[in-house]
């Protein structure tokens, strides 16, 4: 079994405050596992009784519709829970597949909720990642008042920039090997629809591609056209 040390721990945001026993028990208690891309952690109403955190890579939680259609629901990175919601001890209520290769933690749902009984800092922990996917879900909500296609792929892109871009000489560089059929997941569309909407952006001169990846050529310039202003 791959354990994870106490220093490494400490490297986590999402650990940092815990108490140096705490952190001595989840370096007992957890252990590291490789993250294929594509495999699927676990899926929609399975039972899952483990917690998983990422220590690299991405991770793809996504819902399926009635037409079998992805409809991506976030990209978490490294330093993230991805199933906090499983410590109610129900089924899972989403898929999850890895989307860029890495490594995750992973700890007995029990043994992860008595640590939360013994260090509150943990709760909290918790507690704040949950709130972060509540309010990223608010904002995806907000997202679905009727607009163009174009700008809805537009003000996804600002929001990948945001989360994943690297500045370089060319502009933003969203930092995903994001492929057209996955942006068509994210928006639960037909991939020649996303097609169209990128190829509006770049003839706008808002985005372009270099070695397969989306650059945002002016950050303020792609807010400005989605919000419309």
């Amino acid at each position: 079994m791959n354990k994870i040390s106490v220093e490494e721990f400490r490297e986590l945001e999402l650990f940092k405050n815990l108490k140096t026993e705490t952190l001595l028990k989840l370096s007992t208690i957890g252990i590291k596992v490789a993250a294929r891309k594509g495999q699927h952690i676990f899926r929609d109403k399975e039972e899952v009784n483990t917690v998983y955190i990422v220590l690299k890579g991405k991770i793809s939680l996504y819902k399926l519709s009635e037409n079998s259609n992805k409809k991506v629901i976030f990209i978490l990175g490294r330093d993230k829970i991805i199933n906090e919601v499983i410590l109610d001890d129900l089924p899972s209520s989403i898929n999850c597949e890895v989307f860029e290769e890495g490594e995750l933690l992973t700890i007995n749902r029990l043994d992860f909720l008595e640590l939360m009984k013994e260090d509150f800092e943990l709760t909290i922990s918790v507690v704040n990642s949950l709130s972060i996917k509540v309010r990223r879900l608010y904002r995806q909500l907000k997202n679905t008042t009727p607009l163009k296609i174009e700008k809805k792929v537009a003000a996804k892109l600002w929001k990948l920039a945001k989360d994943y871009g690297v500045t370089t000489e060319d502009g933003i560089l969203i930092d995903l090997n994001i492929t057209i059929t996955y942006l068509a997941d994210l928006f639960g569309s037909q991939r020649e629809t996303i097609s169209r909407a990128l190829g509006q952006l770049e003839d706008l001169k808002l985005i372009k591609f270099i070695n397969k990846k989306i650059v945002i050529i002016d950050k303020d310039k792609l807010s400005y056209f989605f919000k419309g202003l």
